[in-house]
């Protein structure tokens, strides 16, 4: 068991990391998708639903992170939770424990805007038929991960 916890500490990089991103609207339907870490087909869908039934159930008057102990799989222990809702859409960061909260609220209003200056005051029918230029859009700003842009 031991030596197992060792291969996971290795297989990790030494920085903070996001693990995944998920837009997700107001029924639980994902807009935008992207996992950081390998995680099997079946899994990513357990992981949208934990992570939609985690953050829509808050109130709006409590902070916008929480701990991921939830989260089924190998993503429950040490997983952050950090979001935003915007009108019907959930923008919701899963990251390493040790990540900065308010760094990624920052990253979370910066994508937020780029894609709004994009495509002009953005709605959850530009992400459904624009997801080729959000997907672009999310690869300037975090790619493998790793925060490039803020």
């Amino acid at each position: 068991q031991q030596g197992e916890a060792v291969r996971q500490r290795r297989a990790r990089p030494a920085a903070a990391m996001i693990r995944g991103i998920f837009i997700i609207n107001n029924y639980g339907q994902p807009r935008c998708v992207k996992f950081y870490e390998t995680v099997s087909e079946a899994q990513q869908q357990q992981l949208v639903r934990d992570v939609f039934l985690a953050v829509s159930k808050r109130s709006e008057n409590v902070c916008n992170f929480m701990s991921g102990d939830r989260l089924s799989g190998a993503w429950g222990k040490g997983t952050k939770l950090i979001y935003r809702h915007y009108a019907t859409l959930f923008f919701v960061f899963a990251c390493e424990e040790t990540e900065s909260e308010l760094g990624i609220l920052d990253l979370i209003q910066v994508f937020v805007e780029t894609l709004d200056k994009c495509f002009e005051s953005v709605c959850e029918l530009d992400l459904i038929f624009h997801a080729d230029k959000v997907h672009y859009i999310l690869d300037e700003i975090v790619m493998g991960g790793l925060v490039l842009e803020t």
